[in-house]
C-alpha cells in the first residue's frame, strides 16, 4: 500500500503526529538546553562559513519538525519498515551528538557519531521512498545540514 492510500486526517493520525513532534521536539529541546557551547566551545578555532550560535536554534527547530513528519508519516505507513528503523536509529544519533560535542568535548567521537547519522538519514531517505513520497524529501534539508555539519565538525578537530 503506497502512502496514498493512507488516511492521514484521522483521530489516530493526529495524535501520533503530536507524539512524534513532541518527542523530537522535545527531547531536542531539552538536550539543546542541557548542552550549550561554553568556554571550551569559545576558545575553538573556527573554520571559514562557521555561522554564529543564534543560527543553530532556528535551524534545528525547523529540521526537528521536517524529521517528526516524515517519521510519523513513514510510521502511518510502515511502521516495522527499515525506513522506520533508520529514522529511529538517527534519532538516537542525533540526540547524542551534542551531549557528546558540548559536554564530554570529544570533536572526534563526535565525528564519527555524525558520520553514522549521515548515513542513517541517507538510509531513511532511500529506504523511505518506497513508503512515502513525501518523508524522504522532508529529510533533504536534513542531510544538507548535516553535511555542513560534518563540515563544521572536522575542521574543528583538524583546527584544534
Amino acid at each position: 500500500m503506497t502512502a496514498l492510500a493512507h488516511d492521514y486526517r484521522t483521530p489516530r493520525a493526529w495524535i501520533a503526529l503530536a507524539v512524534f513532534l513532541a518527542l523530537v521536539i522535545g527531547i531536542g529541546a531539552l538536550i539543546g538546553t542541557q548542552s550549550v557551547p561554553g568556554v571550551w566551545y569559545e576558545s575553538l578555532t573556527k573554520p571559514p562559513l562557521n555561522p554564529p550560535n543564534w543560527v543553530f536554534g532556528p535551524v534545528w527547530f525547523a529540521l526537528y519538525v521536517m524529521i517528526a513528519v516524515a517519521g510519523w508519516r513513514i510510521w502511518i505507513a510502515a511502521p516495522a519498515s527499515s525506513a522506520m528503523k533508520f529514522w529511529g536509529a538517527q534519532m538516537l544519533l542525533n540526540w547524542a551528538w551534542s551531549p557528546i560535542w558540548f559536554l564530554a568535548q570529544l570533536p572526534w567521537v563526535a565525528f564519527a557519531v555524525l558520520v553514522a547519522m549521515w548515513l542513517a538519514i541517507l538510509g531513511f531517505i532511500l529506504t523511505g521512498r518506497c513508503n512515502d513520497h513525501i518523508a524522504p524529501w522532508l529529510f533533504a534539508p536534513y542531510l544538507a545540514w548535516v553535511s555542513f555539519a560534518g563540515y563544521l565538525n572536522l575542521s574543528i578537530a583538524i583546527l584544534n
